[in-house]
């Protein structure tokens, strides 16, 4: 979240984030005047206290003196203070919890250097990579179509056994996946990051600390309950992203200059409900409610966290580069780039299977497989992140930055499709060849049951 001090010195500039970031559900007004009230309650209190120090002080000094009615009216005095007080310092408490609620709402400032814009049409495409000399079959089938015909994806199982948004993968599929992701964590590793499994539940600090609640409470799968309903004994949610799990490690705890800065990955599975309609992006993997992903998340000193942000964004870019997939990187416009974010890097991988009217005008068309952001110091402020600079020096907040390193499953429908060749099989990309025993392709599996048959078979 952003200080309180800030929004007293700087009205202006967040009115200007919610408009630019198009929130326009939060009453700023309202949330000054409760600081204001809060301010001076506190003040109220302060007077009070002091008063009630200087009238306790001279009670014993009455009665030694013998003014024994000026004691009892010191007493008395001294009483009703402490009443006053105590109904100010509730007035306080009511105030403070109101005012820390209300700020939850209000979004990350953007970066001056963030473009200005309402909407995706509005993101500025910075540079591409691999597109020019990119070489594809005439007809590429689409990988939910493929998948299917090649054995590897299960749409029609996978909503039997859960629902929609859910699938299987079988054989070569898993296969590839598994390869994607070890492919992805051993490159990290190289650019110096700690490993890091996570546990997959997470409880609603945590979600709160990063910044998914209290916005996206709707997006998110509870265990146990509904969302509407109070928390259980457990309060506990399936992870959406192990940003959420890494960042609030360290919640609420200082760590040293020396720490700094720390590069943790982590794969995890993602679970994320996905509400709406998105047209062809229903088909296949590219949206659905359980997804795998390796994750970057790294904690840095304040005046690196930019630089730190330039460096991010070229390590999950190099698992596209060693794949030779086509990419662009798009810089997102304030009202794209999300709640938390103050500055934010898209990277979308080609997926030429599918024309979309809204895709590139070479056919075809973009998926995100990375957001790459920096949160300054809101994420930390929300779920307690500081470090010391010195051992001798007050305690600071320090910056969060994340980025996927990537989601897997649309790097896998980039594969099946960019890779695929005129008899229908796909080519393992070479580097991925190891993770797959020195599999070159993937030719498909026989399918499984009666309904593989036809009818005259069954008979």
């Amino acid at each position: 979240m952003i200080s309180r001090q800030f929004l007293r010195e700087n009205p202006d500039v967040v009115r200007d984030a919610l408009e630019t970031k198009g929130v326009d559900d939060v009453d700023l007004d309202r949330i000054l005047e409760l600081d204001e009230e809060w301010r001076d309650c506190k003040a109220e209190g302060d007077d009070l206290r002091h008063e009630r120090n200087e009238v306790s002080s001279k009670i014993g000094q009455l009665k030694q003196e013998g003014d024994e009615e000026a004691a009892q009216e010191a007493i008395e005095r001294s009483q009703e203070l402490k009443a006053e007080l105590e109904a100010v310092e509730d007035r306080a408490d009511e105030l403070k919890s109101e005012l820390e609620e209300a700020m939850l709402e209000i979004p990350q400032i953007p970066h001056e250097d963030a473009p200005v814009g309402d909407d995706e049409s509005d993101n500025v495409e910075a540079y591409r990579e691999g597109f020019d000399d990119a070489e594809v079959i005439d007809d590429v089938i689409p990988h939910y179509d493929l998948g299917e015909a090649l054995g590897i994806l299960d749409f029609e199982r996978g909503a039997k056994v859960t629902g929609g948004g859910f699938y299987f993968l079988r054989g070569d599929g898993a296969r590839l996946e598994h390869a994607l992701i070890q492919f992805m964590l051993d490159v990290h590793r190289e650019q110096g990051y700690d490993d890091i499994y996570p546990p997959v539940p997470v409880n609603s600090a945590s979600m709160q600390g990063t910044g998914q609640f209290p916005k996206f409470v709707e997006d998110a799968y509870r265990i146990g309950g509904h969302n509407d309903e109070p928390y259980d004994d457990d309060d506990l949610w399936l992870c959406p992203t192990a940003e959420v799990s890494v960042t609030n490690m360290y919640r609420d705890e200082i760590l040293l200059d020396d720490d700094l800065p720390l590069k943790h990955q982590a794969y995890s599975p993602n679970f994320r409900r996905e509400a709406g309609e998105h047209g062809t992006e229903t088909r296949g993997i590219v949206r659905v409610h359980q997804f795998n992903k390796v994750e970057l998340v790294n904690f840095v000193r304040p005046e690196e966290s930019y630089d730190r942000l330039e460096g991010l964004l070229g390590e999950a870019e190099e698992v596209l580069k060693r794949l030779d997939l086509p990419y662009r990187v798009l810089e997102m416009c304030t009202g794209d780039m999300g709640f938390t974010q103050a500055k934010k890097y898209d990277i979308e991988v080609w997926a030429p299977g599918d024309d979309m009217e809204d895709g590139p005008e070479e056919g075809g068309r973009w998926l995100e497989v990375s957001s790459v952001s920096n949160f300054e110091d809101f994420q930390a402020r929300r779920a307690g992140l500081r470090y010391r600079p010195e051992r001798h020096e007050s305690a600071e907040y320090l910056h969060t930055l994340n980025g996927s390193g990537l989601a897997v499953p649309r790097v896998m429908v980039a594969i099946l499709e960019y890779y695929q060749n005129e008899d229908g099989t796909v080519t393992v990309p070479e580097p991925l060849r190891p993770y797959m025993g020195g599999q070159e392709v993937i030719e498909g599996h026989e399918p499984v049951g009666e309904s593989a048959l036809g009818s005259g078979e069954r008979d």
